[in-house]
């Protein structure tokens, strides 16, 4: 089963008042860089099979500081890039609150395309597609970290849930945050959800739970022993 770690960006001095979006130069801050290095402090028992990143600096800088301590290339998938918020960019987030839009946003995203810019159902496809790609180039034992945005890590925890694009405001992803999803062959097991802790997986074995896991898919009735 393949494991992807979805890694949030550290904070930037755009992050929380205003909309970054796609915006040119957005570099982590103090606090963000700390963030970053902390990050690679959680993850730093995980072994990792690829580092991939948003092209955009903020992730760059935030996979890169992952990548450091393991003497690792960063690699770049424009699929993971912030939505295109068009029009929206760079606005103040009080500013966007009393647009008509904001509301379509919140309740029904799945109808949502920016004024000049993406759909958030075209940034969730981009997003899944890549994430399957991604899987297959690492093998079906491989475990690899994505380091993207917000809304695209919402929209790719959402699919792995099973979930609506429409609920995908339900889910959170803090700056620097860290999002366990193992694929199996028939369904994806969301592991961690906006982890902040420090990380260690599970053993990938069929045999767990009593050896009842005959699919490699089936989850444990009951709930099951866990990680010990």
């Amino acid at each position: 089963m393949t494991t992807l770690l979805l890694a949030r960006h550290g904070l930037t001095d755009l992050t929380g008042p205003v909309l970054a979006g796609r915006t040119p130069g957005v570099h982590l801050s103090e606090a963000g860089r700390a963030q970053a290095a902390a990050l690679a402090g959680r993850i730093a028992g995980v072994e990792l099979d690829a580092i991939v990143s948003s092209p955009l600096e903020r992730c760059r800088e935030t996979a890169q500081a992952v990548a450091d301590g393991r003497a690792a290339e960063v690699e770049i998938d424009e699929r993971f890039i912030e939505c295109g918020y068009g029009e929206w960019t760079g606005r103040p987030l009080k500013e966007l609150a009393g647009e008509r839009l904001w509301q379509v946003v919140q309740a029904h995203p799945s109808a949502v395309t920016f004024p000049g810019g993406e759909a958030l159902t075209a940034m969730q496809h981009r997003a899944v597609a890549a994430v399957r790609e991604w899987n297959e180039r690492v093998g079906e034992k491989g475990v690899y970290l994505v380091c993207s945005h917000g809304d695209v890590i919402k929209a790719i925890v959402a699919d792995a849930l099973g979930l609506h694009l429409d609920h995908f405001q339900r889910i959170t992803a803090d700056p620097a945050a860290v999002t366990v999803i193992r694929y199996a062959p028939l369904r994806p097991f969301v592991l961690r959800l906006n982890d902040m802790g420090e990380l260690r997986l599970p053993e990938d074995s069929e045999e767990k739970d009593g050896g009842e896991n005959i699919t490699g898919s089936d989850a444990a009735v009951g709930g099951g022993p866990g990680t010990t």
